[in-house]
């Protein structure tokens, strides 16, 4: 259009003019102009998501998480060394009957291993029917109330709680000047569980959660607990409350932290009665009699927090085949049955001309130590000695599988109290599995260690006779 067209325009009709006068972008130049920015900004948004950082990622900035990474360890058809037995797996357990964490190594203690149960759920038992959000009023239990413990058993759903532990890394905290020296030094775990809220909230988290962790992620509620026993001072500022919990037979006095659950936890576990959430006391430990040595031949008076009645709990991967290959297989069982069922703390495994299956039920006292190669040939002393106290007696909890939370409907309960009932003191009950009780060189020093690749040393064997709570 010429000067003097647009000139005879404007006498015209002037506002069609000014419309018209700025630049035009037409759909092809509009649709350039998005992808422009959206390649310009899906990097930034990947790298960059801008989601407000969850309690892991505030852990991350002065802590680093403690255990082998993605290992699930379900089966295992090879042996690590070709001629001995040796330690496989090391798992511990800080929540109880929630996910594991599998170690490298760990430190051994007269409770157990290092870390291993620290924590467990617990719901308040009465007769008559309760609040899950009680009053001031209400909080101090009544006569016919109790507190006890839960488990898989009950609620499978626990198996899909994932456990962290964050130790703290001096590097990261260094020049940190937004963190409190405790908040540094202290240890934490991490209790992370799916939820996602409805209507909007819900989108908005779930649109989140893809941005920050990746497409398969989705929304979760996070826990952050300390791994020390909280002070006195702050069991008084926090409203923690020192009470009595049920473990099977055992009732013990223990620390409730139930003011630091959030509110869905119960819902999404299925929990209708209150729920409360216990840090054993380690002044207050379960001495350990029945089949355990005594404080002569132990050298100390054999303890445990909340594990089911001894310290450790062993398990021989020759026999969980040999069993596995014998149960029969559906849809909802794995083909080979996942060791990680069974919630041991000390997995062995071994060529089976030396390691035939349920031959750990012939163990009386057993050794672990560094393999003379390592040493140079030199041999070593065991790092850790232990008293094979008994064969585990199985409840239904190994039939929940420790990825879904899904709890198969007869089995492998079933097959091991028809194939595996073995012990004149637990009769119609499967056994599968050997509880230990560490033993020490004296009263000083009540502490040893165990790493995976240790050889196992059988020291004396023996049968076995299973003593009920």
């Amino acid at each position: 259009m010429s000067g003097q067209q647009i000139r005879q325009q404007m006498d015209q009709d002037p506002d069609s003019v000014l419309l018209r006068s700025g630049p035009v972008i037409d759909a092809t130049g509009l649709l350039l102009l998005i992808s422009t920015i959206t390649v310009f900004l899906l990097p930034l948004f990947i790298y960059f998501p801008p989601v407000p950082p969850s309690q892991r990622d505030a852990l991350l900035e002065t802590h680093s998480p403690i255990g082998v990474k993605h290992s699930k360890s379900k089966k295992k058809t090879t042996t690590t060394s070709p001629s001995k037995i040796t330690i496989d797996q090391l798992w511990i357990y800080p929540v109880k009957s929630c996910k594991g964490i599998q170690l490298t190594s760990s430190k051994v203690l007269p409770y157990g291993l290092e870390f291993d149960r620290l924590y467990t759920f617990a719901q308040l038992k009465s007769p008559f029917p309760l609040s899950t959000n009680p009053s001031s009023a209400e909080d101090k239990l009544q006569p016919q109330e109790s507190w006890e413990f839960i488990t898989q058993r009950q609620f499978p759903l626990l198996a899909t709680l994932t456990v962290e532990l964050f130790s703290p890394d001096p590097v990261k905290a260094r020049g940190k000047p937004l963190y409190s020296d405790a908040s540094i030094k202290d240890s934490f775990l991490l209790i992370s569980f799916p939820w996602q809220e409805p209507g909007l909230r819900g989108v908005v988290s779930w649109v989140a959660a893809k941005l920050a962790r990746g497409r398969g992620a989705v929304p979760q509620k996070q826990l952050v607990l300390p791994v020390s026993f909280p002070s006195q001072d702050e069991i008084e500022s926090q409203g923690y409350e020192r009470e009595e919990v049920r473990i099977w037979k055992d009732v013990v006095s223990a620390l409730n932290m139930e003011k630091d659950l959030p509110r869905e936890l119960a819902l999404y576990l299925g929990v209708s009665n209150r729920l409360g959430l216990f840090r054993v006391d380690p002044g207050r430990l379960r001495e350990v009699h029945r089949c355990a040595p005594g404080r002569e031949e132990a050298g100390y008076q054999p303890v445990t927090g909340f594990q089911d009645a001894y310290p450790l709990h062993l398990l021989n991967l020759s026999s969980i085949r040999d069993f596995s290959v014998k149960i029969t297989k559906d849809e909802n069982l794995e083909q080979d049955l996942d060791a990680r069922r069974f919630r041991a703390n000390i997995i062995v495994d071994g060529p089976e001309e030396n390691n035939p299956p349920y031959d750990e039920e012939t163990w009386k006292k057993v050794g672990f130590k560094m393999s003379n190669d390592a040493e140079g040939g030199k041999s070593k002393p065991a790092a850790a000695t232990f008293h094979v106290s008994c064969r585990t007696v199985r409840c239904k909890m190994p039939n929940v599988n420790q990825d879904s939370g899904f709890r198969h409907p007869v089995e492998p309960d079933r097959s091991l109290r028809k194939l595996r009932d073995v012990d004149e003191g637990a009769r119609l009950k499967g056994c599968l599995g050997m509880q230990l009780t560490p033993l020490f060189d004296g009263e000083e020093k009540l502490e040893s260690w165990v790493e995976v690749g240790m050889s196992v040393e059988v020291g004396e064997r023996g049968g076995h006779r299973y003593i009920n709570q």
